[in-house]
């Protein structure tokens, strides 16, 4: 059983360490992309219209949502929160089976 548990941890932790590892090749690609649009918009007139900022705006708005997955950034839906659901769950299933309805809502 203690096998299985450290396997079980070392799957989690190793899926965790790539989620993280794929935000950061996402953020590597964000700076690399955007300076190139902010100098080809320099380039081409100067800063008469700054539409790289457009590109910039829509794939932060990305890269933010992607951050507080991988760092599990969502104060709304943490990890009590979950456990305090499964639990309800798990007690109206068990007060359904004793009343003789098992019926998901």
């Amino acid at each position: 059983m203690e096998d299985y548990n450290k396997e079980n941890r070392y799957i989690r932790a190793k899926e965790r360490v790539e989620e993280i590892k794929k935000f950061y090749g996402n953020l590597t690609s964000y700076i690399i992309v955007i300076s190139f649009l902010a100098i080809l918009n320099y380039w081409v007139d100067g800063w008469g219209y700054p539409w790289f900022l457009w590109a910039a705006f829509g794939w932060g708005i990305g890269l933010a949502f992607h951050a507080a997955k991988a760092f599990r950034l969502n104060p709304f839906f943490n990890k009590d929160w979950e456990e305090r659901k499964i639990k309800e769950y798990m007690d109206k299933d068990k007060e359904d089976y004793r009343s003789g309805s098992q019926r998901w809502e």
